[in-house]
């Protein structure tokens, strides 16, 4: 494969530097307010074991809350139906933890209030595309002029996927998760990405 992105292996040295870079392109902001495009939150799944990774995810762009409290230990539930763009068969289970939900049938912002109004502390919106590993798409305000309190974040399709997919093999209703979670304070050797993903 050669000494480029895929053998960082080889080259330890150039590999730091080169997720050193990415982590300060990512994690430094302009002044101002307001959320930026380059913005990302990242969050580790605990259980089940065979994905357990770090992953990235970024922020709704003009509506929704933001993470005040890190959650060490909790719930990611994925909504039943996925696309959660009305009332919810496993709503109970979703009540004081966060929900996984899958894009497409309605806007983010009416999956938010979903998620909202049946308690969840936050929503990661999946794409519907399982093949995207590496494009994020921006989350806006839909035409209707309503709001939600509650945190929204997108999540690759390839990532979505493959945490319902794990979850379904184990026959789990849920993962549990630690989020927001700080990448800069994680020594490189330890920093556990998916490994069908480049970030």
């Amino acid at each position: 494969m050669g000494a480029g992105w895929g053998g960082a292996a080889a080259l330890p040295g150039a590999a730091m530097l080169r997720r050193s870079l990415w982590l300060c392109l990512c994690l430094c902001s302009c002044p101002g307010s307001g959320l930026r495009i380059h913005e990302y939150l990242y969050f580790q799944v605990l259980s089940p074991g065979d994905i357990r990774y770090i992953f990235t995810a970024t922020p709704a762009k003009d509506f929704g809350g933001v993470f005040n409290t890190r959650y060490d230990q909790i719930h990611l539930v994925p909504a039943d139906p996925p696309e959660a763009c009305g009332e919810l068969n496993n709503g109970v289970f979703i009540q004081d933890q966060i929900a996984l939900v899958e894009r497409g049938g309605c806007s983010f912002l009416s999956k938010t209030r979903v998620i909202q109004e049946h308690g969840g502390r936050a929503v990661i919106i999946a794409d519907n595309a399982y093949d995207n590993d590496s494009f994020y798409i921006e989350m806006i305000q839909d035409s209707t002029r309503r709001t939600a309190d509650i945190p929204a974040l997108f999540l690759l399709g390839r990532d979505g996927y493959m945490i319902r997919r794990s979850l379904e093999q184990h026959g789990l209703p849920w993962a549990v998760i630690s989020i927001p979670v700080n990448v800069t304070s994680i020594p490189t050797y330890e920093m556990m990405q998916p490994p069908w993903t480049f970030w």
